[in-house]
């Protein structure tokens, strides 16, 4: 057995056996996971560092293990891969939709070497869970249908094995044989046009199309001893609204020039929230999230807190573009929806004459200047919203009880293009709207709801 191979084998195995965790079902020691997913691995490459990673893969994720533990163990890249198959969801970041399509975007991102290793671990879960909790094992079964789509970069005769394993655990469980993830929608099969969003994969190009260092500035920071007047002095001459304070070179907690116009005395050190701070490169829906909760948003780079978010970058051309082009996908997708439903077009009976006229108005126009165009694509968007919602189900499942709620937030959504198109404050008329529309989007991204 390579060296490298046997000391990962050593360090995971009494990492886990440290807090004595075993396996759920069966109970045995947690070792006979890892050396499953290890004897996968190894079964489609030899390279120590990918069978290493296999044995290591849940150490951050579920023991004190530290990053800075692997590195200097089994070396970067080793440390790396398994950064890339640990969990980055909280807790607080919502559901458990919310969560795992946190993690998946996250996955989507690993090297095809992480990619190999998941891939197994999908393989070894799979036959436990199915065999020892059906019940269960139809969620987890849906989920890594979902999953499977972003690690197609992984090993391919895994990657085979990984998606028959899957869809014959479905067929175990009575499920009918599961489509890819675009088209799953809280666990059950649906047609390509179901989705309020069309195909999650067009979802995951707008949750997913920019990072948080995008948008994010410099943190400056200084030191805890500093004279706190200096501090304000060069807080007030860079116009920053926030500062990190280091404690032994390391950026431990943050002050606000809020804190300092007090007067001498008050840069106190505001400890960073357990989901205050993200990796540079999450999503522009992670920012948004963590702006939902606190002033700020802090971004991480290699452990050092290097950048921070407030709600003042959302106002930034990235942002703008951003929201217009989910905006615009939303309302393109109701357009084929409605299609989709009355592909006669019976919907036209739904709508009051003067707004049906005005459509095959612009749409004449259209046609006068030589442009090919349906009615259905001249509709407005309250048009086309007052369509849908006299189709049964399409209220719960947009997530609304009534009509009026509907309305009211087609209503936000309109106001906030309009806000968008002629470069408005977004911020303070709109944030509301923002989380609400781009929670819509990560939960379409992630398949589900």
């Amino acid at each position: 057995m390579d060296d490298l191979v046997a000391r990962a084998q050593d360090f995971a195995v009494n990492a886990h056996r440290r807090i004595d965790q075993r396996r759920k079902y069966s109970g045995q020691p947690y070792d006979a996971h890892l050396k499953a997913v290890a004897a996968i691995v190894r079964s489609v490459t030899d390279d120590p560092e990918i069978i290493a990673a296999a044995w290591l893969h849940d150490t951050l994720e579920d023991t004190p293990a530290t990053y800075e533990q692997l590195e200097a163990e089994f070396g970067e890249r080793v440390a790396h891969m398994v950064a890339e198959l640990t969990d980055v969801s909280r807790p607080t970041d919502g559901n458990r939709a919310v969560r795992k399509a946190i993690d998946r975007r996250h996955l989507a991102r690993a090297s095809s070497r992480a990619k190999t290793v998941k891939l197994a671990d999908l393989i070894d879960n799979c036959s436990d869970i199915v065999k020892h909790d059906p019940k269960f094992g139809r969620v987890f079964v849906t989920e890594a249908a979902a999953l499977i789509e972003v690690l197609e970069g992984g090993n391919p005769r895994l990657l085979a094995r990984a998606r028959k394993k899957i869809n014959k655990s479905a067929e175990q469980l009575g499920l009918p044989p599961l489509q890819p993830a675009e088209l799953l929608i809280e666990g059950e099969l649906a047609g390509p046009d179901d989705s309020l969003f069309g195909r999650a994969k067009v979802a995951r190009l707008f949750a997913d199309a920019f990072r948080a260092t995008d948008i994010a500035q410099p943190l400056r920071s200084f030191d805890s001893l500093r004279n706190p007047e200096d501090i304000s002095s060069v807080m007030e001459t860079c116009d920053v609204p926030v500062a990190g304070i280091r404690i032994d070179g390391v950026v431990m907690g943050y002050t606000c020039r809020s804190d300092l116009e007090q007067g001498p005395g008050h840069a106190r050190l505001r400890a960073f929230a357990a989901d205050q701070v993200i990796v540079g490169d999450a999503s522009l829906t992670d920012v948004i999230h963590v702006l939902n909760r606190h002033d700020f948003c802090f971004v991480g780079l290699l452990g050092d807190v290097v950048g921070y978010v407030s709600r003042s970058e959302v106002q930034s051309p990235v942002v703008r573009m951003w929201l217009f082009g989910i905006i615009t996908l939303f309302e393109m997708t109701m357009t084929e929806r409605i299609q989709s439903r009355w592909p006669a077009g019976e919907w036209q009976e739904l709508l009051p004459a003067a707004r049906l006229a005005k459509a095959r108005a612009l749409k004449d126009e259209r046609e006068r200047r030589g442009l090919a165009s349906r009615v259905v694509d001249c509709l407005q968007l309250p048009d086309k919203a007052q369509i849908l919602m006299q189709e049964p189900g399409f209220l719960a499942e947009i997530g609304f009880k009534t009509r009026g709620a509907a309305k009211r937030t087609v209503k936000d959504l309109e106001s906030l293009r309009n806000h968008l198109a002629h470069a408005q404050d977004i911020v303070t008329h709109d944030w509301a709207q923002i989380v609400r529309l781009v929670s819509r989007v990560e939960e379409m991204a992630g398949g589900e709801h």
